[in-house]
């Protein structure tokens, strides 16, 4: 069997929430291991807030409070290592990377992946505003890059090629660097970094997948081609995501999260269409709960024998275990879908990832 992968992330209070997040989990479901580091923090019990950058009418983002995020490896340790332990960099963005970049230690260790003096280039991964720690690491000479905008004259007076992010979803691949201006771009950011690392990334063709949401939904993470749609929405306006962090309290506490667009209007969903319906959790399922036309479509999924993944609360507004039948979990493995794990335990065609942070 080959050896596991293993990507470092580099973290810091107030790293966007979404690219700190996604890559951790969507790797992880790929075999990745990924050890999370930040300066001045250790295992187990520090962790960096993440931080919710949203556009809420103002001239720039807002920012909001995210998750905690555990580290999960002693940063000190990870930069004095021979950096041939990792396959590849992961630098979420964030305003972290501003202290960052006048650390000798996290400069050190960039450079260690794409500096010019590194024995072998690994991918790195830069979004929004880390690419800023590659020009301090001065591997941004020649490269082709894209960030948020106000990074343009950092890459050009680095000696970086600037690349227009348009659109928002863009990556740019320029030898062992992949860059993006935000987390849309997750998805090709992701199937990219798989291929750097060895991977062979196919996809099964006509897969697709339906997110039903409404407001104060929590957070998901996507990847696979995807629509997300609400009874009480139309395409192209927004539902707000809630966050749900781990307090002392007896609940969980709930903050506001990013905006998540409406892709198709709900006279428009036909169910043969996907391959699995994806209701998330958070309050959301509980208004869904009492939507008939919400209710009869996750029905007419699970009686077609397609997969219907449910988080949290959102097992309100899914079929009864009982309703579900053995060979959906056949036909869903037939299309493409891996074997039930743990985090996603099938009775026939109904999964259900356990109550936790979202």
């Amino acid at each position: 069997m080959a050896p596991c992968k293993k990507v470092l992330m580099l973290c810091g209070d107030y790293m966007e929430d979404y690219e700190a997040a996604v890559p951790f989990y969507a790797l992880a479901a790929f075999g990745v291991a990924v050890d999370c580091v930040a300066p001045g923090k250790k295992p187990p019990g520090d962790a960096c807030l993440t931080a919710v950058h949203e556009f809420l009418g103002h001239d720039l983002y807002t920012e909001l409070p995210g998750h905690r995020f555990a580290v999960t490896a002693d940063f000190a340790a990870a930069a004095a290592a021979d950096a041939s332990r990792y396959d590849a960099l992961v630098v979420p963005g964030g305003r972290f990377v501003e202290r960052l970049s006048v650390d000798p230690l996290a400069v050190s260790l960039v450079a260690a992946f794409a500096g010019e003096t590194a024995t072998r280039r690994r991918p790195v991964v830069v979004t929004c505003h880390s690419q800023l720690l590659l020009a301090a690491a001065g591997a941004m000479r020649g490269v082709r890059c894209t960030a948020f905008f106000s990074m343009r004259r950092v890459v050009e007076l680095a000696g970086g090629r600037w690349v227009e992010p348009d659109p928002l979803g863009l990556c740019v691949a320029d030898g062992n660097v992949l860059s993006a201006i935000r987390w849309p771009a997750h998805g090709e950011i992701i199937r990219e970094l798989l291929r750097a690392m060895g991977a062979r990334v196919a996809g099964g063709r006509g897969q697709a997948v339906l997110f039903l949401c409404a407001d104060q939904f929590a957070r998901g993470r996507r990847g696979l081609p995807r629509r997300a749609a609400c009874p009480t929405k139309r395409k192209g306006e927004a539902c707000v995501t809630a966050i749900y962090d781990a307090t002392p309290a007896a609940a969980s506490d709930e903050r506001r999260g990013h905006n998540f667009a409406v892709t198709a209007d709900w006279g428009d969903v036909d169910a043969d269409r996907y391959a699995c319906v994806v209701v998330p959790g958070g309050r959301a399922p509980e208004l869904l709960a009492t939507r008939g036309e919400a209710v009869a479509l996750v029905r007419e999924f699970a009686g077609k024998g397609k997969v219907v993944a449910s988080i949290d609360q959102a097992t309100s507004s899914s079929p009864r275990r009982g309703s579900s039948t053995a060979g959906a979990a056949r036909a869903a493995s037939r299309r493409g879908w891996s074997p039930a794990s743990p985090a996603r335990r099938a009775s026939g065609t109904v999964a259900r990832s356990p109550t936790g942070s979202s």
